[in-house]
């Protein structure tokens, strides 16, 4: 017995295979062929109820949607894929880590301050400020929360400092910096030198050596060195 939408059905009350209803047995010639009064709906799939476009008349699921003529449903979401490990945070530092504890030691250099000839007024010298570096690759800056940059080393009171200033790289041993394009330049100098007058070129490391001094903005010093026994906590 063929159904309204032409296919071949064992059951007489329901299609077996796109389970539309049959009509009543008085409607089958001989041949066992099912005579649609002229009045009759459209085979079901001809038309999706979803997204209305047009299907084959013995077609299970709709070629636009995925709609299932059959069971008159949408067809199941694919579930998003999950990580096993948390991403990290956004601005996070995900170069390895150091195996030794190194230090920057950050300082008000009122000589540098007098040769940039800031504007600004100078901040009290003090002592030097201590951070722990412990990654291989350190980003020199101020913070910006809406641009998403969280330097290692932020230098966000010294106003000559650009947002991404420059980029510290270690082996573990030894150290380069790199000028990220910054307005202020980035300078290297010895511990005995005058003060540079030559900034790193953009895009370009430059080693610094032992006892060398890191210039930066407009009054800012730093020095690279090891830390001293439990200077570091937890490195």
């Amino acid at each position: 017995m063929k159904c309204p939408a032409g296919h071949d059905s064992a059951a007489n009350d329901y299609c077996d295979v796109c389970g539309i209803a049959m009509p009543t047995a008085g409607g089958a010639d001989p041949t066992g062929t099912i005579t649609l009064p002229a009045t009759t709906t459209p085979p079901v799939g001809s038309v999706c109820p979803s997204c209305s476009a047009t299907s084959a008349a013995d077609a299970l699921f709709c070629e636009g949607c995925g709609y299932d003529f059959t069971t008159g449903s949408m067809p199941r979401r694919a579930e998003p894929a999950t990580s096993a490990a948390p991403a990290p945070a956004p601005g996070a530092n995900v170069s390895p880590p150091l195996e030794v504890a190194w230090v920057a030691e950050v300082w008000v250099d009122p000589d540098w301050y007098a040769d940039q000839q800031s504007t600004d007024p100078l901040p009290s010298p003090g002592v030097p400020l201590v951070v722990p570096l412990r990654n291989t690759s350190i980003l020199i800056g101020r913070e910006s929360r809406s641009r998403n940059i969280t330097p290692d080393i932020d230098l966000g009171s010294d106003t000559g400092i650009s947002r991404r200033h420059a980029q510290l790289t270690t082996d573990g041993s030894r150290w380069w910096v790199e000028d990220l394009g910054s307005a202020n330049g980035t300078y290297v100098g010895g511990a005995i030198d005058a003060l540079p007058k030559t900034p790193v070129v953009p895009g370009q490391k430059q080693e610094v050596r032992a006892g060398d001094r890191i210039y930066l903005g407009a009054w800012t010093r730093m020095v690279i060195r090891k830390a001293a026994p439990g200077e570091v906590a937890g490195v």
